[in-house]
């Protein structure tokens, strides 16, 4: 048989189309060429195929070998289609039986030696198999390097098959010896808990923990404000070990994002992505891009914490670009020649200081910056970013005096079991948190009584507020009530929504 057709995939953005993998013999002088719009990863893959199958001791056919992916509109990049094509070349040669090619698909780096290297995006290509053949009888299999075995198992619809080397891989299709078969991989035990850093190690700042534990309830965005060592970073290090527990689905959501920039191992299962990008930050860094689309901080940040330090630093025109993925919960990647959506449903903590010298306000009296000198420093953030911003916190600076008397703070475990009573109601009342709530639902669920609703619009009326801060006020003041077990919307709930807006100038 001089022509063998495998199974294998692409990666656009979070999708990962199915590619056929064609390869051809004919007479004539011998050639190696790889059609269907390779970039430069595949096309170098003739040089390791041909070492692979050579210090493997199988024969590299001195003829003219013809590699077809299809779709030849679908640009292919990465080593991932080394296996596929190594292995088209043994069975278009007769080396390897190609009955069972078909059953399968394939992904994998080679070495020169043989051996398989691990990939980026093996759980988002398992997702797309298992998505192609659910309406299939056959069961999804899937050949792919042992390193990526844990990470792909974690969809457990489809049967994986790990392998070491390129040897062990055609043992299987030509071995009769059931030893020489691989093996179906079982799922790594997974851990029932992740660990966090605790809050107990925070000392003081009883407020802020308050303000950061209805932020977690209700999945709402936060500015930290306040001087320099008030414990802002740390405060925000330790806020996804108060956020909901993650489900399956949003565990999956989040490790197939990682898997795209090769940054998930299983170790990792379940646990709140926490990004924290230098103010240096480009604005591709920050959502995404490049020629081949890859996510950005934002997305790989999904279902957890992007925490920016030093908010005032970063360009204005990198911050500016949070304000669609803030509303929208996902980014779309647009050039000329392709488009990727990536998800982007994080949960932003911002700190900064009140002015460039970061004593503004401190009881210290250190401060010499102008009125005008801070309220510049204080624009570089634009009124329609911070109006998406639910939640404005002032971080005070503790005498010393008072932070020697400080007992350890409440740990992480009980601040989390409130949280997650509150996320509960929410669940319950409308299959959703307090922040993702639209127009119609804030009058469904977030309608206050009469008293707060007066002293809400006062608030409003006095402040200046648009409609889209009155609608998070009512959003923040929910979740308060949803953490003090309250049906309704009452004045106290409204009041400390309120406050939580006002830390750094009325918007």
């Amino acid at each position: 048989m001089s022509l063998a057709v495998l199974k294998s995939r692409a990666l656009n953005g979070m999708d990962a189309p199915q590619v056929t993998v064609e390869v051809h013999l004919a007479n004539g002088l011998p050639a190696f060429t790889i059609v269907g719009l390779p970039e430069t990863e595949v096309k170098e893959s003739k040089d390791r195929v041909r070492a692979a199958l050579q210090n493997a001791r199988f024969e590299f056919p001195a003829k003219r070998i013809t590699v077809n992916l299809a779709p030849a509109d679908l640009p292919k990049e990465s080593g991932r289609f080394d296996l596929p094509i190594a292995l088209g070349i043994l069975a278009a040669s007769g080396q390897i039986p190609a009955d069972a090619l078909e059953q399968y698909e394939f992904a994998g780096e080679l070495s020169l030696s043989g051996e398989l290297r691990p990939i980026r995006g093996a759980l988002a290509m398992t997702f797309a198999i298992c998505k192609s053949q659910q309406h299939s009888q056959q069961e999804p299999a899937f050949i792919l390097p042992r390193a990526n075995a844990d990470e792909a198992a974690l969809v457990s619809e489809a049967a994986i098959y790990p392998a070491d080397s390129l040897l062990q891989v055609c043992a299987h299709f030509a071995g009769v010896d059931a030893e020489q078969k691989l093996v179906r991989h079982k799922p790594a035990s997974q851990a029932a808990r992740p660990h966090y850093a605790d809050f107990a190690e925070v000392k003081g700042q009883i407020q802020a923990k308050r303000a950061l534990e209805v932020a977690a309830a209700g999945s709402h965005s936060v500015i930290l404000i306040g001087p320099p060592g008030t414990g802002k970073s740390m405060l925000a290090a330790r806020f996804p070990g108060i956020l909901p527990t993650m489900t399956d689905q949003e565990a999956l959501e989040s490790a197939a994002v990682q898997s795209l920039t090769s940054g998930f191992s299983i170790e990792k299962w379940k646990l709140r992505p926490y990004r924290s990008p230098h103010h240096t930050a480009s604005a591709v860094a920050l959502v995404g891009g490049g020629g081949t689309p890859r996510p950005g901080e934002i997305s790989l940040a999904h279902r957890g914490v992007l925490f920016l330090d030093e908010l005032p630093e970063f360009d204005r025109k990198v911050l500016e670009v949070l304000r669609e993925p803030l509303e929208s919960g996902h980014i779309t990647i647009s050039r000329a020649a392709r488009q990727a959506d990536f998800p982007a449903r994080f949960q932003l903590i911002a700190a900064m200081n009140p002015c460039p010298c970061g004593y503004f306000g401190h009881s210290n009296g250190k401060c010499r910056c102008t009125p005008d000198i801070i309220a510049r420093y204080q624009d570089k953030i634009s009124g329609p970013l911070l109006d998406r911003i639910d939640m404005q916190i002032q971080v005070g600076a503790l005498p010393h005096t008072d932070l020697l008397k400080q007992a350890d703070g409440e740990r992480s475990t009980a601040i989390h079991a409130r949280v997650e009573a509150a996320f509960e109601r929410q669940q319950q009342r409308q299959g959703k948190a307090n922040n993702l709530l639209s127009t119609t639902e804030i009058d469904l669920h977030c309608k206050p009584d009469e008293q707060a609703g007066l002293l809400l619009r006062n608030a409003m009326n006095k402040l200046n507020w648009s409609a889209r801060a009155y609608h998070r006020v009512l959003k923040v003041a929910r979740t308060i009530a949803d953490l003090a077990g309250s049906a309704h919307i009452a004045t106290p709930h409204v009041a400390e929504a309120i406050q939580y807006r006002r830390a750094l100038r009325d918007q």
